[in-house]
């Protein structure tokens, strides 16, 4: 054991209900007890503490392209303020992640701008060599897209089944978008509905799970109902955002394009149906994908699809937890335990050895403002919601965020289990 601490987070309840100190240096926990002799000291009495958050779905923009969206300094900064320490990037970028070229590219833009963890996906298209990208580093492939949305075209199945077999001989996860829309184009919030039925959801679900060989990996995104719930979960993990638990169309006026995102809103019926699915449910993951207002300003067929929510995922959470409505076990699960499980990545803990990562949250929601958030798109959906955001956020052992102060880290590349440096 070092003889000394880098920081020790002082009072801190344990998930058994024990109170003791976290003494924490070298990037993990070094002891649970009494506090060791420590360079620094942060007091955990009367807060919350979890480990920090996995968040596997984010598309952090960057790029020429997109910059003006989210960038990683922004987007990794924003995730911190949630208490989110890893996040897993995207594949739909422009340029598309489908070449070994495009993949090293973001990852180098990513080592020069993130603040926090991160892993970057490779996608799965026509031609695409998964074998390399798989020892590029990507952690995962996909979202693969079974159905098409912003940035993505769907993926013929045959051109789906080939890939599911190829990652499954290379022991990879392929993590899927699944829908099959409609014909038409939506002219409100409702009528996007219509055209991305949960149904069709549902059964785009079922179509994939076909496709997928024996010893396969498939990870279902952003599940919006209960029926496609019920259908990934026979298949493969799964994982719900939390605009689909909190949000509904109903909750907006019908033409507001800052609540269009794919799969679209479900009815308030729908909404609360997928609550009683919480159990069944693997992940809860942001789907975090900025647009800025400006793109959004626009009539609601022409707006794109998307929107933010890494800052905003646990503190939602949290206050479920303050309220009493959601149990604490079960949030560390989805978004701790769960994520790192299926990514093959090792998860913060409260044991020696484990990734000293936490985040320390008080116990009175406050309603969310979007001027105190730190997208770059200014803007969010769940404005005036009670949220519970942390006052204290650790990473590798030492403080990042302490009473809304941003106090610097650098961030790191996780490549997945393929790369070969």
């Amino acid at each position: 054991m070092a003889r000394r601490a880098a920081l020790v987070l002082k009072g801190v309840t344990l998930p058994s209900g024990r109170v003791a100190d976290l003494s924490l240096g070298e990037g993990r926990v070094l002891h649970i007890g009494a506090g060791m002799p420590a360079d620094e000291c942060v007091d955990a009495s009367g807060l919350i503490c979890l480990p920090a958050a996995v968040d596997m779905h984010t598309h952090l923009r960057g790029g020429q392209a997109q910059a003006a969206k989210e960038d990683w300094t922004t987007g990794t900064t924003s995730a911190l303020f949630g208490g989110v320490t890893v996040v897993v990037d995207q594949p739909n970028t422009l340029p598309p992640l489908t070449t070994p070229e495009a993949y090293r590219a973001r990852v180098a833009e990513a080592s020069e701008h993130a603040r926090c963890r991160y892993a970057v996906n490779a996608g799965v298209v026509l031609g695409a060599d998964l074998p390399v990208l798989w020892r590029a580093g990507a952690m995962a492939f996909g979202e693969v897209f079974a159905g098409p949305s912003s940035y993505g075209a769907a993926v013929p199945p045959e051109v789906l089944a080939r890939a599911f077999l190829t990652l499954r001989n290379l022991g990879a996860l392929a993590t899927v978008h699944a829908e099959d829309p409609l014909p038409g184009t939506p002219g409100d919030l409702a009528d996007h509905d219509c055209l991305r039925p949960a149904s069709a959801e549902a059964a785009a679900v079922k179509a994939v799970g076909r496709l997928v060989p024996p010893g396969g990996r498939v990870h279902f995104c952003h599940m919006s109902s209960a029926a496609a719930v019920d259908a990934a979960a026979s298949t493969g993990t799964v994982e719900v955002t939390p605009h689909h638990l909190f949000l509904s169309w109903e909750q907006f006026e019908a033409g507001d394009t800052h609540a269009r995102m794919n799969p679209p809103l479900r009815s308030e019926k729908e909404r609360k149906t997928l609550w009683s699915r919480w159990d069944a449910i693997d992940v809860i993951a942001s789907d975090h994908a900025p647009h800025t207002s400006t793109e959004k300003a626009v009539p609601f067929a022409e707006a794109p699809s998307g929107v933010p929510g890494v800052e905003t995922m646990l503190p939602l959470l949290m206050a479920e937890v303050v309220a009493g409505r959601l149990t604490l076990a079960s949030v560390v699960e989805k978004t701790v335990v769960n994520p790192a499980r299926i990514l093959g990545i090792t998860p913060a803990g409260f044991k020696p050895g484990k990734r000293a990562d936490f985040a320390l949250y008080p116990k009175e929601p406050t309603p969310i403002d979007p001027d105190a958030l730190h997208t770059k798109c200014t803007w969010t959906p769940f404005e005036g919601m009670a949220a519970v955001f942390p006052k204290t956020v650790i990473m590798d052992g030492a403080a990042v965020v302490q009473d809304g102060e941003y106090l610097g880290t650098e961030g790191t590349w996780i490549p997945g289990k393929g790369y070969i440096p």
